[in-house]
């Protein structure tokens, strides 16, 4: 019987079958322990389907993995699962320390031995133990190959039965796409030129029983990238630099604030009112206390508070979450920096801003975040050149809107004209400057040059019910927005500290609140309280950290910059695909 289902095998694994890999393997599997695996009914017939069917089903490749996992244990002897290893040397380290002249001097010394026996071999190549994931393996006969990978890059690893022996030779052969393997060796070349380890030990340290995605040539499909990130990361290395840089981008972010003196908060994520901003919270209940609360859509309420108890400079860098929909710059959870300046305004914050942003944009060019930036600083972003250097961009509202509706924003009979022939919804019922705004994001929003970082000033007070009224001009905010690559980065403004003026605000803001979102949308009278007890004049600023790390590394969009992207079940259609 293992006569027949070994000749079987053969025949395919001796061809240029693409099933051959398996098949191979398979047949190893088979040979060196074959009374133990053909007792194995579902894995015998796993390997007859490997040969039979054109294309392999990942029941077929599991049940191969698994296979050699038994072969392991069995007749190896080996723990697959691996335990601590101490002095691990990275990839990138183990490659960076291959001397061509230790290389050399070990090769002389070889062949000096050969037409002397007995004489003493000197290899003065440096030795490492490093571990990694198989991201290709090769089968020569007497020796082996696997590429390696860790997040510091890839390595060949080398393996001869001459100097593994067979135990350790058939562990290296029995390896598959995407085990984790330990190997201990001195750093060399092969006879093509490639830098290796030559294997003098190697170990199992977690064998991989899923199939690996189109043979490690990467996992293209952007869905199942999200939700298989932890296969996404490895079988994609650049995808690991963004989470990288994304990290050391929030440290900068981190480290820039508290030099320039504020000092890092944290206010509560969940809320029993949904304040700081006008979006749709996700609700939830404690149970203990019998009583709703919201899960934070801002903190700016909070940090305000934090000012009229005396703090003078303070931020966060926040989780927010808001119960709305999803597209390439919108996730539901989000990261936001949010920091507030007492005696400070919004030109305090603009200059804040500017000077962060661009402090980014030049170690994105330094650390290669983005391979493609150049001195600057100038990073490519979604088809276009960005260019960060300073002074960013500067235009008032007033004066964009007039350019791209050709009257100015002041004019009622015009703006609502505009806005029924624009077919804007309640045009003709509806507050003139909320159609302004809704005018300016329409057709004014177009002409801000998104390969320039751009703060757009002086928004219409009625759009703004957090921020303090010029007193030049009553009607306009003193508020910015900051737009880069055709998207909002973050708002500021001179925050509003008059509470009698805040409380006319909130109540306005509330009289025109829709029946379904009145259900969660409430009058936060411990803030007007707080600010009753006096809040110093200040600036304050928000910052999408999402969009910003997307501007920085180059990814088109937010899920490629969030870990694990909020996804629909599968087999749900997806909102944002």
């Amino acid at each position: 019987m293992f006569e027949t289902l070994s000749g079987q095998l053969k025949r395919v694994a001796d061809g240029d079958d693409p099933r051959r890999k398996v098949v191979d393997d398979g047949l190893m599997a088979l040979e060196v322990h074959a009374g133990n695996l053909l007792a194995r009914a579902p894995m015998r017939q796993a390997y007859i389907r490997a040969m039979e069917q054109p294309d392999l089903s990942p029941t077929d490749l599991r049940a191969a993995r698994r296979a050699k996992l038994a072969v392991l244990r069995d007749r190896l002897g080996v723990e697959p699962y691996g335990e601590r290893i101490d002095g691990l040397t990275p990839l990138v380290e183990a490659r960076a320390r291959y001397s061509a002249e230790a290389h050399d001097a070990f090769e002389a010394a070889t062949a000096a031995a050969k037409s002397s026996v007995g004489t003493p071999i000197d290899d003065p190549r440096p030795e490492v133990v490093v571990a990694g994931r198989v991201v290709q393996h090769r089968d020569m006969g007497k020796i082996a190959f696997a590429s390696l990978r860790d997040s510091t890059g890839d390595l060949q690893a080398t393996f001869s039965l001459a100097v593994l022996g067979e135990s350790g030779f058939e562990l290296a052969k029995l390896l598959d796409y995407g085990d984790i393997v330990s190997v201990r060796g001195r750093v060399g070349r092969t006879k093509k030129g490639e830098v290796c380890v030559w294997a003098t030990e190697v170990a199992m340290q977690s064998k991989n029983l899923e199939p690996p995605p189109s043979k490690w040539h990467g996992l293209e499909d952007a869905e199942l990238r999200y939700r298989q990130r932890h296969v996404d990361m490895f079988a994609n290395p650049d995808v690991l630099r963004v989470f990288e840089a994304r990290s050391r981008i929030v440290s900068v972010v981190r480290r820039f604030m508290e030099a320039r003196g504020f000092l890092e908060v944290e206010t509560p994520m969940m809320q029993p009112i949904a304040g700081g901003a006008a979006a749709r919270p996700f609700v939830t209940t404690h149970l203990a206390l019998g009583m709703p609360l919201y899960m934070r859509i801002a903190p700016e309420l909070y940090l305000k508070r934090l000012l009229v108890g005396g703090l003078p400079k303070e931020f966060e860098i926040n989780r927010n979450f808001r119960n709305e929909g999803i597209d390439r710059s919108h996730n539901p959870e989000f990261t936001a920096l949010e920091a507030y300046q007492a005696f400070g305004d919004y030109r305090t914050m603009l200059e804040l801003t500017e000077s962060l942003v661009h402090h980014c944009a030049c170690l994105a060019v330094e650390q290669r975040w983005h391979a493609a930036a150049e001195a600057g600083p100038i990073i490519p972003w979604n088809g276009m050149r960005i260019d960060y250097r300073t002074p960013f961009v500067q235009v008032r509202f007033g004066e964009l809107f007039e350019r791209a509706l050709g009257f100015p924003m002041e004019d009622a009979v015009r703006v609502r004209a505009a806005a029924v022939a624009k077919h804007l919804a309640d045009a003709t019922r509806k507050d003139h400057w909320l159609l302004v705004n809704e005018l300016f994001e329409h057709d004014a929003e177009k002409l801000i040059d998104a390969s320039r970082p751009t703060f757009v000033l002086d928004y219409p007070s009625a759009v703004s019910p957090l921020t303090r009224p010029s007193r030049a001009h009553p009607e306009l905010a003193e508020r910015w927005d900051l737009f880069i690559g055709g998207m909002e980065i973050g708002p500021a403004y001179t925050e509003l500290n008059d509470p009698d003026i805040q409380l006319a605000k909130f109540t306005e803001q509330l009289a025109g609140v829709g029946e379904e979102d009145a259900v969660f949308r409430t009058l936060d009278q411990a803030f007007i309280d707080s600010l009753r007890t006096g809040m110093p004049p200040a600036g304050g600023l928000g910052l999408g950290i999402d969009r910003l790390v997307m501007l920085l590394t180059g990814s088109p969009t937010i899920r490629d910059v969030i870990l694990f992207p909020l996804m629909r079940p599968e087999g749900h259609a997806d909102a944002a695909s």
